[in-house]
């Protein structure tokens, strides 16, 4: 377990799925966290699930007004902010040609211009703290061109570009920048499109299996901690080997 005592963390959407895993580690690790996102009852629910360590609160991370409050909030509540976790966004699944242009820049919007407003409300209140930690949620779409993402696998791109350029000018500040690029991850979204859990359950995988919500929330909770003082500007596949090549049967036809 990574020891996170101490720690102030802001997860947005953290409702469910990858967020609530990654609230859970902090909480578990000894850490405090404020969890955001748009979907309030389930917000709720998994902040009520954490105790007191967890917070919730409503927000679009499109309005900077809403980041403002966010971090005041996060102020009031625990003192400082010393962790944020970027991991609001939503997918598409549409080629280039079928993807409206309405579509692309709402994607856009939410999942690249939402992280940039979080880290540029965060650096002021990291800084005061003596220095953080920022982990942005891109995906296996942002290492590698995937048909089918559109906007999205742009959008992942765009974060994981963000992040880079973060870790280089917020070092001096002792502020860390790093991405994390979850692959096929099973969570409620992902399941009600058929994936399913287990081993053999996706073969196009070196491991052979999608991964679980926990195995993201460990990359997550690490990259906050202590322990992963020196590592900034690093781009973390969490994807069992679906972006390192094909795998040893798709080669060999076995």
């Amino acid at each position: 377990m990574v020891d996170l005592k101490g720690k102030a963390v802001v997860i947005t959407g953290g409702a469910r799925g990858l967020g609530a895993a990654a609230a859970r580690a902090v909480v578990a690790g000894g850490g405090r966290v404020l969890i955001t996102d748009v979907l309030e009852a389930e917000g709720a629910a998994t902040a009520a699930e954490l105790g007191d360590a967890a917070h919730f609160l409503r927000h679009d991370v499109t309005s900077e007004d809403d980041w403002r409050t966010t971090l005041e909030y996060a102020t009031a509540a625990f003192g400082r902010l010393d962790g944020l976790v970027n991991n609001a966004g939503i997918a598409s699944g549409r080629l280039l040609e079928e993807e409206s242009v309405e579509h692309f820049r709402r994607v856009l919007e939410i999942n690249l211009v939402g992280v940039f407003i979080g880290v540029k409300a965060a650096v002021p209140l990291m800084r005061a703290a003596g220095g953080g930690s920022i982990v942005n949620i891109s995906s296996a779409a942002g290492l590698t061109g995937l048909p089918l993402t559109g906007g999205y696998g742009a959008s992942k791109w765009g974060v994981r570009g963000l992040s880079k350029i973060g870790a280089v000018e917020l070092a001096e500040s002792r502020i860390r920048v790093n991405s994390v690029h979850p692959g096929m991850t099973y969570t409620e979204m992902t399941a009600s499109v058929g994936i399913r859990t287990g081993e053999g359950n996706y073969p196009g995988t070196p491991m052979g299996r999608v991964g679980v919500p926990d195995e993201i929330a460990a990359a997550v909770a690490f990259l906050l901690s202590d322990a992963a003082a020196y590592i900034t500007g690093a781009e973390l596949a969490v994807d069992g080997g679906w972006t390192a090549g094909p795998t040893l049967r798709q080669l060999t036809g076995g």
